[in-house]
């Protein structure tokens, strides 16, 4: 029938009788499929072993069910007794079919019985005791901000507050596309402060920094194009590069100053590049700094060999008071630098809003954003530009810049106590993170697994490059909390460490990482969004 999923009666067997299967075909050896009732009862513990029903909720009615199926009435009665009997749902008098309680342990059992799926038994490495008993986990992978310290949350509750007061009347409505003035000429403003003068009818709200790269990649490049890019870069660069279908093109990034721009000339000389995607303040992860005249000469660079750069200026306003601040954009006077912003890391993680001034694309952006319907929340946007444009933001940028910089002062110190002799760590002038070169006897994929095993999680460097490089490295986040507890599993990390290097410690075979930076990502214990 149609809609109806095709199992073998045989994987049923823990349901019902292979009695009740329909027989196979005439003249073909084609398993039995299942009778109806029993695919519409194991379709709905699917949803059920999914969490997508959780407990309580009521499901279809008997006649809605019926329908949506093309079966009979009898047909799903009878699949509903059979959940009720496997102590999948419950039935309410004169209301109908109820998911009961603790449905979804029970048909996560069933259905991985039915498809012969059974659970893996998977090792999972035991905390130590210290680990145990002392302090919880901890984490040193993600890049962002997780200290509530950050951030004022009364503040930003009035804002939001403000907004759904004043604008209430934008949630029953469409808004424009490109988002709300408001919040555009508040853009505008506090592009000032990274040396630009944006007009806010050129800037397209997005949701999110990486949204806004995203939409400039396809405006500027086709599948099989090749953008060029730093060497380590944002891992998420990576993925979104393959997932456009793009290649990246390495280039050699000082660890002090970014990319180099010889290197970077002799490339679009040599190469056919269509696009360069850079992060010339604050990089992900070395936390460079390039100095304003190479921002001036890269502005010109793009200009002369008219390829478009996409600068991600993200972090830019960590450097609160330095004037390296200042963006490649403003020293652009053709339209070939595309900037890309957002205020996630010194407003709120959770506003998930981004902007972009595309230049000479700008139209193409606004026209992107619509046709996707990649629409953002009119009332966050109103909440956002409330918070941009109070006097005391420029205050907290500061108290925030000068927070960190104490902070990856004192874990430099703890590095340089703690971790393997020959260890090298960077020494940016602000930022959440940083970047760690261990001796080379280290695997840092290797790392990674022992300090897990610890409560521990780590940046493994080569997540950050297309290729096997960086296996020695580290990217360590001190966004989180930053007491006691994580000095010293700071320290532990280092200690581990050194144990790898002398052959005292070495990762077991169950606990090793696969070598590919897609296996990494995709573990079920880590995930691409813990290392943001």
């Amino acid at each position: 029938m149609k809609g109806m999923t095709s199992l073998h009666a045989d994987h049923l067997d823990s349901w019902a009788p292979a009695a009740l299967a329909q027989p196979a075909r005439e003249g073909g050896a084609a398993a039995p499929t299942p009778v109806l009732y029993l695919q519409i009862a194991l379709r709905i513990a699917q949803l059920l072993a999914s969490g997508a029903l959780p407990a309580g909720q009521r499901l279809p009615s008997v006649r809605d069910s019926a329908a949506q199926n093309n079966v009979s009435v009898a047909t799903v009665v009878q699949a509903y007794r059979h959940l009720e009997e496997n102590g999948l749902v419950q039935p309410r008098a004169k209301s109908g079919y109820f998911v009961a309680a603790a449905a979804k342990a029970k048909a996560l059992a069933l259905v991985r019985k039915v498809q012969r799926k059974p659970e893996p038994a998977v090792e999972r490495p035991a905390f130590s005791g210290a680990a145990q008993g002392t302090r919880a986990p901890v984490s040193f992978a993600g890049y962002s901000p997780k200290d509530k310290d950050f951030f004022d949350t009364d503040r930003i509750r009035v804002a939001l507050s403000r907004a759904t007061r004043l604008r209430r009347d934008t949630l029953t409505e469409y808004t424009s596309s490109v988002g709300m003035l408001a919040l555009r000429n508040a853009v505008a403003v506090r592009a000032l402060h990274l040396g630009c003068a944006l007009k806010a009818d050129n800037i397209v709200i997005t949701s999110g920094c990486i949204n806004a790269v995203a939409m400039c990649l396809q405006a500027v490049t086709q599948p099989g194009d090749m953008v060029a890019i730093e060497s380590p870069t944002f891992f998420g660069f990576l993925d979104l590069l393959e997932a456009l279908r793009l290649k990246a093109f390495a280039l050699p990034t000082d660890p002090r100053t970014g990319v180099s721009l010889p290197a970077l000339q002799l490339a679009l000389e040599t190469q056919p590049i269509k696009a360069l995607l850079l992060v010339p303040t604050l990089s992900n992860p070395l936390a460079s700094v390039m100095p304003l005249t190479q921002k001036r000469a890269l502005a010109r660079m793009v200009a002369q060999y008219k390829v478009p750069l996409i600068e991600d200026v993200v972090f830019n306003d960590l450097l609160a008071s330095d004037a390296r601040r200042r963006a490649v954009k403003a020293y652009d006077t053709e339209g070939w630098v595309m900037t890309c912003g957002s205020f996630a890391k010194t407003v709120s993680p959770g506003i998930r809003l981004g902007w972009v001034e595309a230049g000479r694309w700008s139209h193409e952006i606004a026209t992107l954003k619509r046709v996707q319907g990649a629409s953002t929340n009119a009332v966050l946007e109103y909440a956002l530009a409330d918070l941009l444009t109070q006097g005391s933001y420029e205050a907290h940028l500061r108290r925030l810049c000068e927070r960190m910089k104490q902070r990856l002062g004192q874990a430099r110190k703890i590095i340089q106590t703690h971790f393997p002799v020959g260890t090298q760590v960077n020494d940016p002038p602000a930022g959440y993170t940083l970047w760690v070169a261990l001796p080379e006897a280290v695997d840092s994929m290797d790392l990674f697994s022992v300090c897990r095993a610890q409560g521990i999680t780590v940046g493994p460097g080569q997540i950050f490059c297309a290729s096997h490089k960086y296996k020695h490295c580290l990217r360590l986040s001190f966004a989180g909390a930053w007491g006691a507890p994580e000095q010293a599993a700071l320290a532990e990390v280092g200690q581990l460490a050194r144990r790898l290097q002398e052959g005292t410690l070495t990762a077991s075979e169950s606990q090793t990482v696969e070598a590919s930076r897609m296996d990494f990502m995709c573990r079920d214990d880590v995930t691409a969004h813990d290392l943001w």
